[in-house]
């Protein structure tokens, strides 16, 4: 058993890239004094800046530090992480002890956790919970029941704009949210699918590793297989990696769904028989409860005509025995120890480097959070996040947007037309402190005690209802996408909103009692960023009320592209591994909002100031730990499965690549003494300047 969310190393936001890969998989660091700003043991003062500013800032951590052996990555983040798993299972512990009454959330939070934690129930069912879905998918005999089972298994578990997670192992995903044209109303969004490996490139790449990584996935298909009773494994394996390889060729690449504008593709039922026959439509969409439905925004249009193409032309049972791996592998973490320990042997140690399963009682945490998240946030932000926290974190946003507006009106290259647009948004821009203003209801949310599976199995359904009861309704503007607990942060385009959870704004990223650079270098520029997405590739397409819509003169958005392909270039040219590199056009929005907050973040440090000089601390001016405290927030080690998983599949860059985007800001060269022949060094005309 695992957390719910089936990808390993995807933490849901537009703020993460090495977080992202310590999400699933945080580790306790030593314990060290408590320290108020930058820390210089984390430092390599050998290192010059100007050549590796990523070590100058971390090296001494990166030296000491071991990956555990149950963990993808460590870095900067895990404190944070494991902190408030700790008060996550300390509020479920309380729960527990609670004896709340039958059906009340914190009922609900303790026989949640206990059906996780209650292995012996879990061992002694064996495939037995899963065996009613195998036995339907057993019993279809043609393409129009094959399309009405894909159709009961859609879920709403994509989500492109809150976390740019475009991975569903069902053939299609479905997510509900702000209509791209009319952004009044909820509106229901379809989204490629069908593949239980990471990403595409997983099955098309030649390279020796992926080669290697296909191999085994086959035999891990056969292993499931055979665990779920099924004859001739290794026949039907070769069979469902020959489908999914197929899949993986009509799917559309992460960095073209990432362009929104190529996503804006409003489908009739219809239009699904004219443009995507193959599969029963009007079956799939019956057993989907989507019927009723008149328009669908459909993101990848070739990826629907060819994987419906594929729905008719590869046979019945090769279909079936895909259905029923799928669900095995979806559903094994929460059947009996066989099931558990084969997904982990590849979802963990072949796909990330993973050497060992996290202890059950995180597990159980990961997956309380992601079932009944909100039910849990109530309580952590009541005891976890005091009054005066969200004060201070809001005057923060008030100085950030304050050097937003200046920049805004300083631009010399926007049109007053666009520049209007521009103040105009940012204007609108909801910013969300510690915790949301209403919460969810989960009392139509079933847990039973010993019910691990089912317990399982009627949130995803739950989540799908709600997700389905709220198209065509009314949009609430300041609605979060995240539970106070999580250690992250995000930008809502369709909404113009921002949502900074509770969990985040804790030392070491927030520290009242830390002096003003360091909290401005660390929060600051992560609130920077999250601003910054409202003007990235992405959220520049939309507007104040959310829709998508150009309002760029097109002088300003050839600008725009041209600054944006120097940055892409920039983070192109990035190793992460031999002979892997950054891919630039998928990580562009991530890289304009981390150069964005950055800038930002450095002027609203300044405004703050009040015309003040800020004091040395340990040797290092204000503008030093300002950037040391912006380079402390990526100091991270991850392994290389691991890193390179991320290079393919995530919107962010590595973070040692995130670092380094100071070497496009003038204050950070005045700051170090950074001069030509140094690593880093770019002349100032090849510096990429956006906001």
């Amino acid at each position: 058993m695992h957390s719910s969310h089936r990808s390993i190393t995807l933490a849901a936001a537009l703020l993460v890239a090495a977080p992202a890969l310590i999400a699933q998989s945080p580790a306790t660091t030593p314990a060290q004094p408590v320290r108020h700003g930058i820390s210089v043991r984390n430092m390599d003062l050998n290192v010059k800046p100007g050549d590796n500013f990523f070590l100058y800032a971390n090296g001494g951590w990166i030296a000491r530090t071991q990956i555990p052996p149950d963990r993808a990555a460590v870095g900067v983040f895990n404190s944070l992480l494991d902190k408030s798993r700790k008060n996550v299972a300390a509020i479920v512990r309380e729960a527990a002890q609670s004896n709340a009454p039958a059906g009340s959330d914190q009922r609900k939070i303790a026989d949640l956790y206990a059906s996780c934690m209650d292995k012996n129930t879990v061992d002694s069912l064996g495939l037995k919970p899963l065996e009613p879905e195998l036995d339907k998918v057993k019993a279809i005999q043609n393409k129009q029941e094959l399309a009405a089972m894909l159709g009961s298994l859609v879920r709403a578990d994509v989500d492109p704009l809150n976390d740019t997670n475009f991975h569903t192992m069902n053939l299609f995903g479905m997510w509900t949210s702000p209509g791209f044209r009319n952004s009044s109303v909820y509106a229901v969004y379809l989204l490629q699918g069908g593949l239980a490996l990471p990403g595409r490139d997983y099955y098309l790449s030649d390279s020796q590793h992926m080669q290697v990584i296909r191999q085994k996935y086959v035999q891990h298909i056969a292993a499931m297989l055979q665990l779920g009773g099924y004859s001739h494994p290794d026949a039907r394996a070769a069979k469902i990696l020959a489908l999914e390889q197929a899949i993986a060729k009509v799917q559309e690449s992460l960095a073209d769904s990432e362009i929104v504008e190529h996503a804006n593709n409003v489908w009739t039922p219809a239009d699904f028989e004219a443009k995507a026959p193959g599969l029963d439509w009007s079956a799939y969409f019956a057993a989907a409860g989507l019927s009723r439905e008149q328009e669908f925004y459909v993101w990848q249009p070739s990826a629907f005509t060819g994987e419906s193409a594929l729905v008719a032309s590869a046979p019945l049972d090769t279909w079936k025995d895909w259905l029923a791996f799928h669900l095995l592998e979806q559903y094994g973490p929460y059947l009996s120890q066989p099931f558990a320990e084969e997904d982990f042997n590849f979802e963990g140690k072949v796909l990330i480097g993973v050497q060992q399963q996290q202890p059950r009682w995180q597990r159980a945490v990961d997956l309380v959070n992601a079932d009944l998240g909100d039910a849990v946030g109530q309580l952590y932000a009541k005891k976890y996040f005091p009054p005066q926290a969200k004060a201070e974190a809001q005057d923060m946003v008030t100085h950030l947007i304050a050097a937003y507006h200046k920049r805004l009106e300083a631009l010399t290259w926007l049109a007053p037309s666009t520049k209007a647009e521009a103040l105009r948004k940012l204007d609108a821009l909801y910013v969300g402190i510690g915790y949301p203003e209403t919460w969810r209801d989960y009392s139509s949310y079933e847990v039973k005690s010993g019910d691990l599976f089912g317990n399982v199995w009627r949130a995803q359904l739950w989540k799908y209802q709600y997700n389905l009861h709220r198209i065509g309704k009314p949009v609430d503007r300041h609605e979060w996408w995240m539970e106070p607990q999580t250690v992250n942060a995000v930008n809502l385009p369709l909404q113009d909103a921002l949502n900074f959870p509770a969990a985040i704004l804790q030392p070491p990223f927030f520290d009242p009692k830390a002096p003003s650079a360091d909290n401005y270098g660390a929060i600051g520029t992560i609130i920077g960023h999250e601003i910054s997405h409202t003007f990235d590739a992405e959220g520049s397409a939309f507007d104040a009320e959310g829709r998508l819509r150009n309002w760029w003169t097109p002088a300003d958005h050839q600008h725009f592209e041209q600054e944006a392909k120097a940055l892409e270039d920039q983070y192109s040219s990035y190793e992460a591994l031999p002979g892997v590199h950054v891919n630039g056009p998928q990580t562009i929005d991530e890289d304009i909002a981390d150069l964005g907050g950055v800038a930002a973040a450095f002027e609203a440090y300044h405004d703050a100031l009040h015309g003040k000089t800020a004091p040395k601390i340990g040797g290092f001016t204000g503008d030093q730990q300002f950037y040391i405290a912006f380079g402390q927030n990526w100091g991270s080690k991850a392994r290389p499965a691991a890193l390179r998983r991320q290079v393919l599949t995530d919107p962010h860059a590595p973070a040692e690549f995130r670092a380094d985007t100071v070497r496009n800001t003038d204050a950070w060269y005045r700051a170090f003494d950074v001069t030509a022949g140094e690593k880093l060094y770019l002349a100032p005309d090849q510096r990429v300047r956006i906001w």
